[in-house]
């Protein structure tokens, strides 16, 4: 029987209502990019530098961490969502009126955990990404 295909994901709107269990997904320039789940080494060292991380900006109040899964609309037409392994946003840049969607611009810092099989090239290109969307620290 053949397989019906995926439909076209261009949009950030698009991305929200893609179901792919087993499949993380980011939007670059409007082209959809599959990622598989983490392993469970990458998952452990995400925990640790998360949970440092989240402890220390809540002692001292400085904003709100997010875990893999938030996406960031960094860029429209066309448009590009990135979903790093753990960010930060300042207090001063959170939005003041919940909205259900992707973050509205960079975060301030982003954390890539890198993995054994992640290609050098395509962590360049994605610390290229974030710095030059405005997050201040890859």
């Amino acid at each position: 029987m053949p397989t019906m295909p995926s439909p076209a994901v261009t949009t950030a709107e698009q991305l929200l209502t893609l179901r792919k269990p087993g499949w993380r997904h980011e939007l670059v320039c409007g082209e959809l990019r599959r990622m598989s789940s983490a392993g469970w080494r990458h998952g452990a060292g995400g925990s640790y530098l998360h949970e440092f991380l989240t402890r220390a900006v809540r002692e001292q109040r400085l904003g709100m961490t997010f875990l893999a899964e938030t996406g960031f609309l960094l860029a429209r037409n066309p448009d590009t969502v990135l979903a790093p392994d753990i960010s930060f946003v300042r207090t001063e840049r959170l939005p003041t009126v919940a909205a259900d969607g992707f973050f509205p611009g960079p975060p301030d810092l982003a954390i890539e955990v890198l993995s054994p099989g992640d290609r050098r090239s395509e962590v360049v290109e994605k610390v290229r990404r974030w710095l030059d969307a405005g997050t201040r620290r890859v």
